[in-house]
């Protein structure tokens, strides 16, 4: 039974869906256009395995579906309108110091 979440959950779940690199690079993939797992993982350069656990990731934050397609099964953005949110994100300005960086940087390959 789907459920509507309250606000601080869906911020909560796009926020940790953002918080991986490959799950930003798969979103962003996605805002163009809906893709197979196959077709993402090869154009992200990663496992399909790999693959795998992150859109698993983006079902649980109901980020993306999965659209059967015959014998295939094709992801997509949950909702037109987070395509939207993303591209008001990325325009966005995030004001930060430049001596500081994130605590993460070095070792999660993040916020360069």
């Amino acid at each position: 039974m789907l459920t509507v979440a309250s606000d601080i959950d869906v911020l909560a779940r796009f926020g940790r869906a953002l918080a991986d690199p490959i799950r930003c690079r798969i979103l962003l993939a996605l805002r163009q256009a809906p893709a197979y797992p196959a077709d993402l993982a090869d154009a992200l350069g990663i496992s399909r395995t790999r693959l795998s656990n992150h859109l698993a990731c983006l079902r649980d934050c109901g980020l993306v579906v999965t659209v059967p397609d015959g014998r295939r099964t094709r992801y997509e953005l949950a909702d037109p309108r987070l395509g939207h949110a993303l591209d008001h994100l990325l325009t966005s300005v995030v004001a930060v110091e430049s001596d500081k960086t994130c605590p993460d940087a070095a070792t999660k390959d993040c916020c360069r």
